[in-house]
């Protein structure tokens, strides 16, 4: 591989370069080591760990790295941060937990999990607002140092959980002094009292290490990497983590401990990745393989903001990337960018996608090709920020003002988020029209193994600027091809001189044209050029019975749930059939057909019931729903339960 280094117009080789940089090989068998500590071993099949404290306690960061470890050691993963809905909540409340959730297993996984096995809970709050999803028998770790009556009231408790065996009996529970410990492990560098306590999440992350034989190289590593600069920083940390290790081995509280062998997938080069992370890495591919510049435009928004941040780090392969004052200049700027060429993306969440309504009709009306992501969160208004939602879907369809047609595709996963972002762009260049990516907070977040393809499976997307008129009387920039799409003039090419804009135009000459009949022409030409677009995308597939009592239609990140739910009533015998829909307008060509092999449909989406509306009217079926908005994902249990319902 190419040595790293700074350049405009990089091969797609070394973009992967960049991507390959946190890969690893999966592997496929792992050999016990033999036990210095003497404790029974046992081998687990999946474990579902949550880490779980103040917003301040670093449980992302902690959770992020017991990711990576799992992640090279070879198994497969499934995450599900959870983050205060406020900036900064008062330290120590309800509202101010923080959360980060990781199912890692020797098989293929879909879901972060339902049950946990091993909750970490930093303080009263964090046991409160957590502790329900811990599974009977499962294992509770807890700082008993920040247990004190101070924070005790803040999360509303009269007395010590802890104290009371009526409830902590069903779970297997261990107190350790992670305050007191890790002041002492870091004793002798010189840190204030804070600093020092700062180092608690690298001891709670060096104790589950331990607990889950996991090697601590890599965030050793990370750490050395990170606070290089900061000596004293760094080897408190370090210090923390290991003292976290050394207190499992050691003590006589945890009397087993555990391991989950390396998951047995297709052989490749895989890494961890975020959705967030995903779609930026499928977006700056997408303008390889046209040979274009990608320009992006947004303001910064929860849980959308990541994606600016991966695209200013890959600057150096064509990258452009504008931090707009505000959302109307995001949208305006991208479609600047598209007029003039280049590859044209913004995203935003929620109320962020409402201000662009007006620049995205600008982009229909004008038919230029740009992608607009939508992180979707709880809404309405600034509704649940850090949380997750599916209820931008209506919006996304019709959110503009007069027939406004748009494509919307949704990835499916995290690692999904690439290909999708690659097709959304296709669509957009081949179809010349803006396109919706749907996305959502727990896809974003949340990380799984990708495969790193190979640069010879990816497709060029073709990008044509004419260089001549395209008529005798000269250039019209509103002359079709067969399938209704205008043409793509670079603007400052000598003799394709054109107007386009908002007020409706004359179709073939762009001339400005607002009479009835040329009116009525061109809202169904734009029309029929969207739904023309499924003639070119995938047919439909189906998982589990092609036909029969129950058809499952699920969209965006609903599918790990769904699939699992509909995976285990194919087992047990039940007559099911899942599809997971990716293209949501237009539709793939042969979905109204699998309807029909089915006699019940049922549609799990994360709101009131907007796919299920949209299947009612377009196919005249009797779909059922199952909805939830609680700011969380579907448990594969509540989708068993609707599935076995429907029976």
């Amino acid at each position: 591989m190419p040595a790293k280094r700074s350049y405009e117009n990089a091969s797609l080789d070394l973009t992967f370069y960049e991507f390959e940089r946190k890969t690893f090989s999966m592997a496929t068998d792992v050999v016990d080591a033999p036990l210095a500590d003497g404790k029974p071993l046992e081998t687990l099949e999946s474990v579902v760990i949550r880490f779980c404290g103040d917003s301040g306690d670093g449980m992302q960061l902690a959770g992020t790295q017991f990711t990576n470890t799992s992640a090279v050691f070879g198994n497969d993963i499934s995450t599900l941060p959870d983050f205060p809905a406020e900036i900064r909540a008062p330290a120590g409340t309800l509202g101010g937990v923080s959360g980060y959730q990781i199912c890692f297993s020797n098989r293929e996984v879909f879901t972060p999990g339902d049950e946990l096995d091993t909750l970490v809970a930093m303080n009263p709050a964090a046991l409160k607002t957590n502790v329900a999803d811990l599974k009977r028998g499962g294992t509770l770790i807890v700082n008993e140092d920040e247990f004190d009556k101070a924070n005790l009231q803040k999360a509303f408790y009269k007395d010590n959980p802890l104290e009371d065996p009526n409830i902590m009996a069903p779970y297997r529970l261990h107190k350790v002094p992670m305050t007191r410990l890790t002041r002492d492990s870091v004793a002798g560098l010189g840190l204030t009292m804070k600093e020092a306590d700062r180092c608690k999440n690298f001891f709670a992350l060096g104790l589950v290490y331990w607990l889950y034989e996991r090697d601590m190289s890599s965030t050793e590593d990370w750490v050395r990497e990170k606070f290089g600069k900061k000596p004293e920083i760094c080897e408190s940390n370090l210090r923390a983590l290991r003292a976290g290790y050394n207190y499992g081995f050691s003590t006589e509280s945890f009397t087993v401990h555990y391991k989950v062998n390396p998951a047995k997938l297709a052989p490749g080069k895989y890494r961890k990745i975020t959705g967030n992370e995903a779609t930026a890495m499928g977006f700056v591919t997408a303008a390889k393989l046209s040979g274009k510049k990608l320009f992006y435009s947004g303001y910064p928004i929860t849980p959308a903001s990541d994606i600016l941040h991966e695209l200013s780090i890959l600057k150096n392969y064509g990258v452009r990337t504008f931090q707009a004052e505000d959302e109307i200049a995001a949208i305006t700027s991208v479609i600047g960018a598209a007029y003039a060429g280049d590859m044209a993306i913004t995203a935003s969440s929620g109320p962020g996608i409402a201000l662009k309504g007006e620049g995205l009709g600008l982009a229909v009306m004008t038919e230029l090709p740009l992608v607009c992501i939508n992180v979707q969160r709880g809404g309405p208004s600034t509704g649940l920020p850090t949380k997750t939602e599916q209820a931008d879907l209506l919006m996304s369809m019709f959110g503009r003002n007069g027939e406004c047609p748009m494509p919307i595709v949704a990835p499916s996963g995290p690692a999904d988020c690439f290909a999708m972002a690659i097709e959304s762009m296709r669509i957009a260049i081949e179809f010349m029209t803006p396109v919706f990516f749907l996305s959502d907070g727990y896809i974003a977040n949340g990380a799984e193994p990708w495969s790193v393809p190979n640069v010879s499976d990816l497709k060029p997307i073709p990008v044509s600027h004419p260089t001549q008129p395209n008529t005798e009387n000269g250039y019209m920039p509103y002359l079709r091809n067969e399938k209704r799409v205008r043409p793509w003039a670079v603007p400052g090419t000598p003799g394709l001189e054109h107007r386009i804009g908002g007020i409706e135009k004359a179709d073939v000459t762009g001339n400005l044209d607002y009479s009835p009949n040329n009116h009525s022409h061109m809202v169904n030409m734009r029309a029929n050029k969207i739904a023309g677009i499924a003639d070119y995308i995938p047919e439909q597939p189906v998982e589990g019975m092609q036909e029969g009592d129950l058809l499952v239609l699920s969209w965006g990140g609903t599918y790990g749930s769904v699939k699992t739910a509909c995976d285990h009533a194919v087992k047990q015998g039940l007559s099911v059939g899942h599809a997971h829909i990716r293209y949501l307008n237009p539709f793939p060509k042969n979905l109204g057909d699998i309807i029909k092999r089915f006699k019940k449909v049922l549609v799990p989406e994360l709101n009131l019931g907007q796919l299920k509306m949209l299947i009612r009217a377009t196919y005249l079926v009797d779909a059922q729903g199952l909805n939830k908005v609680k700011g969380k994902p579907f448990l594969v249990s509540e989708v068993s339960e609707a599935i076995h319902k429907m029976f």
